[in-house]
């Protein structure tokens, strides 16, 4: 959530050579908080990059293959390597430098706080 490091950039770069998965996500509110929850299990905290743009949420990251095995010796294979990624178009406005995100159990966990500036006010209208 953070400027992008040159190692950061690298391995984007190389994410954005073929195709990218899309990532699965649940978005709900609490009272405070949007939060966003995506099972990535099997992806380090460093392979996941977490941006935001105006509006918008992006997250995106690589899951590695450990082992190489070709395809002739699958019986089946229906798990997701490579690049993936998602972006969400927030439904309220969130302070940004207030976010958290955290892995516990393959599942990525972003909590947005909602931004406590007022975003609706109603004005009178006089009789002139």
């Amino acid at each position: 959530m953070t400027e992008e490091s040159e190692e950061e950039k690298s391995w984007l770069a190389e994410a954005d050579e073929g195709e990218e998965g899309q990532l699965t996500l649940d978005v709900y509110q609490t009272p405070s908080d949007i939060v966003i929850k995506s099972t990535v299990a099997g992806v380090k905290p460093e392979d996941i990059d977490i941006s935001f743009t105006n509006d918008m949420i992006t997250i995106r990251g690589r899951r590695k293959k450990e082992d190489e095995i070709t395809t002739e010796d699958y019986y089946y294979q229906e798990l997701y390597w490579g690049a993936f990624s998602r972006s969400v178009i927030l439904p309220v406005e969130v302070d940004v430098d207030k976010a958290k995100a955290d892995i516990k159990n393959g599942i990525l966990t972003i909590k947005l706080p909602k931004s406590e500036k007022i975003k609706t006010k109603k004005i009178r209208v006089n009789v002139v």
